[in-house]
């Protein structure tokens, strides 16, 4: 799923939570609740719906951990899913 060409926006997703901070400067970012799928659609120029589409996959895989506050749903990286991922590719299954 993360080899297509819509694979890349998803690593691009992960690689861009590992630094929220740097990659959103211009929109809310929650230090313990993380960025909306709205500062996620901006970046990658797409509408909030495929941004959604995108950001519920990787959590649905649980490689994004999920936080509601009030009406806004915010998406961080889980590290130690990622890093447990990485191990299960390094011994190739």
């Amino acid at each position: 799923m993360l080899r297509t060409p819509t694979g890349q926006r998803r690593l691009d997703i992960l690689e861009w939570l590992r630094d929220p901070a740097t990659h959103f400067p211009d929109h809310r970012y929650v230090p313990e609740a993380g960025v909306t799928s709205e500062a996620v659609a901006a970046k990658l120029g797409v509408s909030r719906q495929v941004a959604d589409t995108h950001l519920e996959l990787l959590a649905g895989m649980g490689l994004l951990r999920v936080r509601r506050i009030r009406l806004r749903t915010y998406y961080r990286r889980d590290e130690v899913r990622i890093a447990e991922v990485a191990r299960m590719f390094e011994k190739s299954w």
